[in-house]
């Protein structure tokens, strides 16, 4: 084990002995010591201490304290995820565990589930919006491949939202961040009718930027403005209950340039003319660029459930969804303000379309009984399209004079015989259709030990269409070729075992076995062991993005296949004022499918392939204390070993691959949190709220084969805030990362290329909330 990651230990091991390691922040803490967490990860509602599975939960409360505003800061409160921020949300990713999968192609599934209100999403993307009026959030670490099963190989976030409510509520909250950051939300529920109620929420953010693009004007980019709209109603009855949900989001970021962290040389250096130079590593704060990367997002969705009593012991249940997500980007890609000799230009738009509709009907007995089980048919299907446009700006010569400034010649963009424009589109088109029937049971042999079955099979069908010319010159229409502009039509020249058109198409059908099986023992009231194993699964895709080119992208990548052992312990003491949940797993993945990177005509392009096998074992540990009325002392710590076990040979000389042994991409070993919650009164007509926490993550790695280190960062977070004494109306202060240490989220190119996040800078703010 490193030095670094021992001393991580230690230092958790420490804080252990006085702290307590808290999933469920104070929100569920009551005077009397911890309170019981309902969680519905196993599609029924149960006491997350029942459940015998490693599942971290945290309420909506938490994550206002610890400004976790959308999936993308889930890190901060979840110790086991990481997550991979990309140039557009349509290639953002969830790792768990680490592992996850990261891709540009639409014909490929998350490896990291999210559900919302029970619909599985289709691409990862759409999951990254802004977390408003949320009742919890449950993250399921590991395989659930029985009761969840579609793209769940490396786990689960399941969001559940708030409903109506019995009496007339109403809350407004605002937010303001240095930086220019604003987030203003409010939330209206409460009884239509009889049995009838419903809940209104509304949202708008803002945010000006972290980075300056010395471009235009000293523009502030890297931030966002995001709004929308949720309306729930809610129908209970008796044995019946029925939610229906409708919401719309809408985002225009001008997120996320990448930095320039590292010199280029001496002319390009020169030519990005940044404060302070370039070679700035994570403190760098500007970039020099003539397009400036952004994104749009516009989403919408309509959800039907129903629970409804059968008989005197079963529950019948459905699940409608319907999902509608439009997605563009405008991405820079030289990173430079103007084309130069030597130096193309290269620019990207691109749009995805993304219609998605599911149903789910499923029955569960009385849980209560000895023998009890679930049941249930799932059928799912995707239409995503993709548009996606590259153009060069390409000269070997210029007939404009060199630039005594920085060295360089720039090109003439009106010379068109020294310049060419190289240039191509892409059209894709993927249907993908799932259908799966599953079960799961459990019988108790006696009042302490059970064991739980389940079984899940699926058929997968998946088909493209992918059409590209060759690249052409843009003034003229004649072949040319650029960075990431591609001679070879998308459907491969003859003489390549292609079919010489522009058009590749291909299909694939799968079906596949995937379980579970546990066995639980509950010594006492407050204690429980579980064991379990888990044959995980996920569906096949295809290579479809841009550059796709037949007949080698055309072959479909076989599904990914995961054994995963856990065990477990989840136990309350202390007259249930502590709590501490433990468990440690190992998980193998066969079929892993992954991004290798390659360069094609002198730009880096991506393609997703079946690397091998990899492996992640490790631990993760949960524990919460209140020593007194108000006081919640908390910590959380995982470790993960995750490695490429065996990547596959190369298919040219069936040597083994330098990558086998190396650590999985976004793959700390060792991420700790400690933190604390303390409420008392200040005298009869007001009330303080302190919240504090510490996260430190261990070195990472950004790429396969250990490439684009990252090197360890902790951060600190505070929050101070008052209230009147029925906490009707509350103002907080909030201070994020106090030690103001720079880190980044991903490293390309040994630093040329940084991702750097909002809380890389100290920054303050101050929120105000008001309740009816």
């Amino acid at each position: 084990m490193p030095a670094s990651t021992k001393i991580a230990f230690q230092s958790l091991a420490a804080s252990v002995s006085v702290l307590a390691l808290a999933h469920a922040a104070p929100a569920f803490a009551q005077d009397e010591g911890l309170g019981e967490i309902i969680v519905t990860s196993q599609k029924v509602k149960e006491n997350v201490q029942d459940v015998p599975i490693a599942i971290s939960v945290v309420s909506s409360e938490r994550l206002e304290q610890a400004g976790v505003f959308s999936l993308e800061n889930i890190a901060t409160v979840v110790p086991s995820v990481t997550f991979r921020k990309g140039t557009t949300s349509a290639n953002s990713a969830i790792v768990m565990r680490g592992v996850g999968t990261i891709t540009f192609s639409i014909a490929a599934e998350p490896s990291v589930s999210t559900v919302v209100d029970g619909v599985v999403l289709s691409r990862s993307g759409q999951a990254f919006t802004d977390l408003v009026d949320i009742e919890r959030l449950e993250v399921l670490r590991g395989p659930q491949g029985t009761l969840f099963g579609r793209n769940a190989s490396a786990g689960l976030v399941n969001i559940v939202s708030k409903g109506g409510t019995d009496e007339f509520e109403g809350e407004a909250r605002a937010d303001w961040f240095e930086g220019n950051e604003v987030r203003m939300r409010a939330a209206l529920s409460g009884p239509l009718a009889e049995n009838l109620t419903a809940r209104v929420t509304g949202f708008y953010g803002s945010f000006d930027g972290n980075i300056t693009n010395v471009a235009n004007g000293d523009q502030k980019i890297n931030g966002f403005e995001n709004y929308g709209a949720r309306g729930i109603l809610d129908y209970s009855s008796g044995r019946t209950d029925l939610r229906l949900i409708a919401d719309y989001f809408e985002a225009d970021n001008d997120c996320c340039a990448d930095v320039t962290g590292a010199s280029r040389g001496a002319v390009l250096d020169a030519e990005l003319n940044l404060p302070g130079g370039v070679a700035l590593g994570a403190d760098q704060r500007f970039v020099n660029n003539n397009l400036v990367t952004r994104t749009r997002d516009r989403q919408w969705s309509i959800t039907g459930s129903g629970d409804f009593g059968v008989g005197e012991a079963h529950t019948l249940s459905v699940i409608l969804g319907y999902r509608n997500w439009f997605n563009q980007e405008f991405r820079e890609g030289d990173f430079l303000p103007r084309p130069i000799v030597g130096t193309p230009q290269l620019h990207d738009e691109g749009e995805v379309r993304t219609e998605q509709i599911s149903a789910e009907v499923r029955i569960a007995s009385d849980q209560t009984k000895r023998f009890f089980y679930q049941a249930g048919v799932f059928a799912w299907q995707s239409e995503n399209s993709q548009v996606f446009t590259r153009r060069n700006v390409v000269c070997n010569s210029s007939t404009l004079p060199v630039d005594p400034r920085t060295g360089a010649t720039p090109c003439n963009l009106a010379d068109t015989v020294n310049t060419i424009f190289p240039t191509a589109t892409s059209l894709s088109d993927v249907t993908s259709t799932n259908f799966a029937v599953f079960g799961q049971a459990t019988y108790r042999f006696t009042e302490q030990l059970s064991f739980t079955g389940g079984l899940r099979y699926t058929w997968d069908d998946l088909e493209f269409t992918h059409t590209r010319a060759p690249g052409v010159n843009a003034t003229n229409g004649q072949p040319a070729v650029g960075p990431g502009v591609s001679p070879n039509p998308a459907g491969g020249t003859i003489a390549s075992g292609g079919n010489g058109t522009n058009t590749s198409a291909g299909s694939t059908k799968t079906g596949n076995l995937s379980g579970r099986a546990v066995l639980q023992y509950e010594p006492s009231d407050d204690v429980m062991l579980y064991g379990s194993y888990t044959r995980g699964y996920k569906g096949p895709a295809f290579n479809v993005f841009f550059n796709h080119t037949a007949p080698t992208n055309a072959l479909p990548i076989d599904e990914e296949l995961s054994d995963s052992f856990e065990v477990g312990l989840k136990s309350q003491f202390w007259d249930r004022k502590g709590r501490f949940n433990l468990a440690a797993f190992t998980v193998e993945y066969d079929g892993f499918q992954a991004n290798n990177f390659v360069l094609l005509n002198g730009a880096v392009v991506s393609n997703l392939t079946n690397a091998g096998t990899v492996r992640s074992r490790g631990f993760e540990a949960d524990l919460a204390l209140v020593p007194t009325t108000g006081l919640t002392l908390r910590a959380s710590g995982a470790y993960a070993d995750a490695r490429v076990k065996e990547f596959n040979p190369n298919p040219q000389t069936n040597a083994p691959d330098a990558r086998n042994g190396t650590r999985l991409p976004l793959a700390p070993e060792f991420v700790w949190n400690i933190g604390a919650d303390y409420e008392t009164a200040l005298g009869t007509s007001v009330r303080m709220y302190f919240s504090t926490d510490f996260r430190h993550t261990s070195t990472q790695f950004s790429d396969l084969g250990e490439q684009g280190r990252i090197d360890p960062y902790g951060i600190w977070n505070a929050s101070l805030g008052f209230s009147d004494a029925d906490d009707k109306y509350r103002v907080t202060f909030h201070a994020r990362n106090i030690t103001d240490e720079s880190y980044v989220l991903l490293n390309v190119e040994n630093g040329r290329r940084l991702q750097i996040p909002r809380d890389a800078d100290r920054y303050f703010g101050v929120s105000l909330r008001a309740r009816m």
